[in-house]
């Protein structure tokens, strides 16, 4: 059992950030699925992601495809799944899992239940339909076996089963019984933090009473664990998440992942809105961003929009920053590596942890043209999302030279040697920025002299 004090949890020093084994730790990450543990090649994947400074996954705890297994037995009987009886494949693949991210010190991100699971074709497989187990049926559980709507209209009973909704008492004891066989595996080890659902629509009381659960048997092993919510609503600023955003001692951070479905300087803003609401509210959390949605593939953005998500969510002050699977996002591909390649050599640069979104510093920029975090008087750190031309505020440091080194982010190159700029002071120190091309992904650090 990991010690608390190297358990995840909000950074000390800065707690918009996490720390992991006493140390500040920026979560970055992308994979081709979202419920590795069940897929073959997980060794391969999980390499792959760390042999580019990757530490991050998202855990559904879902079975989708042919080959993989549900948590439950099956009767021998009568070919049904057994509720009461464990599924030993499903379950140690999940150990597998947390033994196999924890020697690579890869945090993982579980969303405890994904509402795809329970509508539509997955639906018909799963085992908490009641045709498909030998404990209830539609009668005794008031679940129904066909469920043909987007999950997004609430017709599953399955999530109003908690007591606080419609006290399902033959449901919720197996939901009990799923629940506290996942924490049984997973509360020992200390890089695991939960995640109620996957994009909720659902009553807050079902996630507030998942969260308070786990956060209780957690503390039964006396250890605390970090909870969320994640909420559907693609507005930030939209009153589901005031349900994470308002009560911290339900939810410990907040995942604001659906903010990926915006674009340009609008992605920026609304995070920045939030941060500003917690900062207010005295009780600071880390805001997390486990699936940036982007790829030409998909429907939800394209690969460029996925790109400039990631470098935003990072300057924008988020604790992490991980791509979503194809077809929706880039997962692990090479785009992909590259941009978290780019960022670990980025952070090597710069405190991120004592640094904060500067925006507000850049003039003679055009809406989505750059973007700055910055520990203001000593370092800056600039994004281009295309090339540009900006000017940067460092009255802070005013009358110091600086040095300005470049890196070609797609190439994950810094350009050699650092330039030394002087600042031109028209009542305000300013230094130009110019990117070494006119297109492409770019930063720059920018450093006051001694």
């Amino acid at each position: 059992m990991m010690s608390n004090a190297d358990r995840i949890q909000p950074y000390a020093k800065n707690p918009f950030y996490w720390q992991y084994r006493c140390k500040p730790v920026l979560l970055l990450g992308g994979s081709r699925e979202d419920n590795l543990f069940q897929i073959p090649d997980m060794v391969a994947h999980l390499d792959l992601l760390a042999g580019v400074g990757g530490n991050y996954v998202r855990c559904t705890m879902s079975s989708r495809d042919e080959d993989d297994v549900w948590p439950f037995e099956r009767d021998p009987q009568t070919g049904l799944y057994d509720l009461e009886q464990p599924g030993k494949a499903y379950w140690q693949r999940f150990q597998r899992f947390l033994d196999l991210t924890a020697e690579r010190d890869i945090i993982l991100q579980i969303e405890v239940w994904d509402r795809f699971d329970f509508a539509r074709r997955p639906w018909q497989d799963n085992p908490y339909n009641p045709k498909n187990n030998i404990n209830y049926t539609p009668e005794t559980s008031g679940l129904m076996t066909e469920i043909d709507t987007h999950p997004g209209r609430k017709e599953n009973a399955f999530f109003r089963s908690v007591p606080a909704l419609e006290n399902n008492r033959t449901v919720l004891p197996y939901q009990h019984r799923h629940v506290d066989k996942m924490l049984e595996l997973s509360v020992p080890y200390g890089h695991v933090l939960y995640c109620m659902d996957n994009e909720t629509n659902e009553s807050p009381e079902w996630g507030r009473y998942w969260s308070q659960l786990i956060q209780e048997r957690a503390a039964e092993a006396d250890v605390v664990v970090q909870t969320t919510e994640m909420w559907d609503d693609h507005d930030l600023l939209g009153p589901q998440h005031g349900h994470t955003l308002d009560h911290p001692e339900t939810y410990s951070f907040v995942d604001i992942s659906q903010n990926n479905h915006q674009v340009g300087y609008t992605h920026w803003r609304n995070p920045q809105e939030i941060r500003e609401r917690i900062r207010d509210s005295g009780q600071i959390r880390p805001m997390n961003s486990v699936k940036i949605y982007g790829a030409n593939t998909g429907a939800y953005g394209t690969t460029r929009d996925a790109q400039e998500r990631f470098w935003r969510n990072v300057f924008g002050g988020l604790a992490s920053s991980r791509f979503h699977r194809p077809e929706s996002g880039l997962g692990l591909n090479e785009i992909a590596r590259a941009h978290i390649r780019s960022m670990r050599m980025l952070a090597a640069e710069i405190d991120l942890f004592a640094s904060a979104p500067h925006t507000e510093l850049l003039a003679n920029r055009s809406r989505n043209e750059a973007y700055c975090t910055a520990l203001p008087g000593t370092t800056y750190a600039v994004f281009f999302p295309d090339g540009g031309d900006v000017n940067l505020d460092v009255s802070a440091a005013s009358g110091r030279t600086f040095s300005a080194h470049w890196m070609a982010i797609g190439e994950s190159r810094w350009i050699a040697p650092p330039v030394t700029l002087e600042a031109v002071s028209d009542g305000t120190a300013i230094l130009r920025l110019i990117t070494p091309l006119e297109a492409g992904y770019w930063a720059v650090v920018v450093q006051a002299e001694a």
